[in-house]
């Protein structure tokens, strides 16, 4: 799932540098000045690419993934089991995209298409594993993405190179005219029991998340908590994603410093 958000990460970056100076040990001061001048992205990037903790979460997200699928097998159903996953920061890691653009000085959508057309995104840690499970158990495999249609052919020639199954047009569900992924999903329903969703933003499990209220969001979310971990399982992306819209004082077309200011709105401090 991608969003441009560069704007309004150099403003949370901006706030969160003069925060957290006065909110850490006294050892660590000199090991994490945050610069005004440092790429909005940097540190979720390189979260993303040298944290062993994010690694040791995308394993944990697969492994009850496939406790999920296991449980659903034991089940029994009268239709057969699909398992329905995103693709971008949840199989695919597009990190590489993102290093560039904090290297080159450029962002989304800029040599988007230059990227994708290189197949050349490694697995989400823990994805393909457990992918290959699920068609071993006999479960299908259905790619629902909010890639746009031009991009089937690249797509599908990434998942083909790191050997995911059900690599085909029939299993890549690609964006339509609305991003939202529910009609998507019911086509999948029609025939298939989906035993676990698996995605990186909460629009990839159900269209109750489709709001632009962060009360209303947040309410949902606790309001489903007993399906998080279960059929739903959530991958961590601190890049980009829907959240973005929804944070407090948020508003496209601010300057950045404008934008700072009306973030200030949606700090919690003590």
């Amino acid at each position: 799932m991608r969003k441009p958000i560069l704007t309004l990460l150099a403003a949370v970056f901006l706030l969160s540098g003069e925060f957290a100076c006065t909110h850490r040990h006294d050892h660590d001061h000199d090991h994490h000045h945050h610069s005004r001048g440092m790429h909005p992205t940097m540190y979720a990037t390189l979260y993303q690419q040298r944290a062993a903790e994010y690694q040791a979460l995308c394993f944990q997200a697969f492994n009850l993934a496939s406790i999920q699928l296991q449980n659903e097998l034991k089940a029994g159903h009268n239709k057969p089991l699909a398992v329905v996953v995103d693709i971008d920061e949840t199989v695919l890691d597009n990190s590489p995209y993102q290093a560039a653009g904090i290297a080159g000085g450029f962002g989304y959508p800029v040599r988007w298409n230059e990227w994708i057309d290189l197949a050349a995104a490694e697995t989400v840690p823990g994805s393909l594993e457990f992918l290959l499970e699920a068609e071993i158990a006999g479960a299908e495999v259905f790619y629902v993405t909010n890639r746009k249609e031009e991009y089937r052919e690249a797509t599908l020639r990434n998942l083909r190179k790191k050997g995911f199954p059900f690599a085909d047009d029939a299993h890549l569900l690609m964006r339509t005219d609305q991003p939202e992924k529910e009609i998507r999903r019911n086509f999948v329903r029609e025939r298939f029991e989906i035993a676990v969703l698996v995605g990186d933003n909460l629009g990839d499990f159900s269209e109750i998340f489709e709001t632009y209220d962060m009360e209303d969001r947040m309410q949902q979310t606790i309001g489903r908590r007993n399906d998080f971990g279960k059929r739903w399982i959530v991958l961590p992306n601190a890049v980009y994603g829907n959240w973005v819209d929804v944070l407090p004082g948020y508003e496209r077309g601010l300057s950045d410093e404008a934008l700072a200011d009306s973030l200030l709105k949606g700090l919690k401090g003590f």
